[in-house]
């Protein structure tokens, strides 16, 4: 779940880019405090996400104002589907509601996307990933998306997990210094996480499953084919991950290999928002 120090930074955060010396345009249509309604509807079938978020963003304008969901994240919506209903001071309502659904839309975008990932390996033995291809700043808020669309977050930051990637390995004079040197290093430092290592053949994969010291490997942009020799290879000693350029169509070749997880970087960065708005019920 998402830090609320985090989620309240980054509220305020838009609240100030959207608002700047006020909301003029409410504040010169309505010049008291009435009370109005309105509701948030789906405009386009796909995963809604961001409902709970955007009980957030309202409050941080109005806590008076009334929030009442009608759907849960994660649920499924078609055009038409009433996601939640707002009621209270008209200008406040008004002012919160593109950064509502800026937020909203976007988190419904990924959870849709992913949920298309998800069930296109139903039944297999994978999960999808997400990774840390995500908006700056909007990290927390993208892999809250995923989660909610039924994939799993990899890691967060550089901080959880020593990933080992083509251009530590070459700096660092191969695969099995590369590995030594991340042993020594969490052993100086004190520090309890995994380290997980790519491999860009099945030549660096036998170092690997050699050498061992590592909890997971990435095959990186491998073809069915050697992915299926990996699984055999490994035979269950390392988790393993599917990576690089997994699309839509070829996911489920990937799962069905036997491998634990595929990460896919378009779960966050090659993403339509969904078309959600806010009505104002007269």
């Amino acid at each position: 779940m998402i830090n609320t120090k985090d989620l309240q930074a980054l509220i305020a955060l838009a609240i100030r880019e959207d608002i700047g010396s006020g909301d003029h345009s409410s504040l010169a249509c309505f010049q008291d405090d009435g009370e109005g309604e309105a509701v948030i509807y789906a405009k386009e079938t796909g995963v809604i996400a961001g409902v709970d978020l955007a009980k957030h963003v309202f409050h941080e304008f109005d806590n008076e104002l009334k929030y009442i969901p009608l759907v849960e994240d994660g649920a499924s919506v078609k055009p038409g589907t009433e996601i939640a209903k707002i009621i209270g001071n008209k200008q406040h309502m008004l002012t919160a509601e593109r950064t509502v659904l800026n937020f909203m839309q976007r988190m419904s975008g990924i959870a849709t996307k992913t949920r298309e990932y998800v069930d296109a390996i139903k039944g297999t033995h994978a999960s999808v990933l997400d990774t840390r291809k995500t908006t700056p700043g909007f990290r927390a808020i993208e892999k809250e998306a995923v989660r909610i669309g039924g994939g799993s977050n990899h890691r967060f930051g550089l901080y959880d997990m020593i990933m080992l990637k083509d251009n530590h390995i070459d700096f660092a004079g191969g695969i099995v210094n590369a590995i030594k040197m991340a042993n020594d290093y969490l052993k100086s430092e004190k520090l309890d996480i995994p380290i997980e290592i790519e491999v860009r053949n099945l030549a660096e994969l036998e170092q690997v499953i050699e050498y061992g010291k590592v909890q997971r490997i990435m095959l990186d942009n491998f073809s069915v084919q050697d992915t299926k020799t990996a699984v055999n290879l490994v035979n269950n000693q390392f988790e393993l991950e599917s990576s690089g350029g997994i699309t839509l169509e070829t996911i489920r070749n990937y799962a069905e290999c036997g491998v634990d997880f595929i990460s896919v970087g378009a779960l966050t960065h090659h993403i339509k928002s969904l078309d959600i708005s806010l009505l104002v019920r007269k």
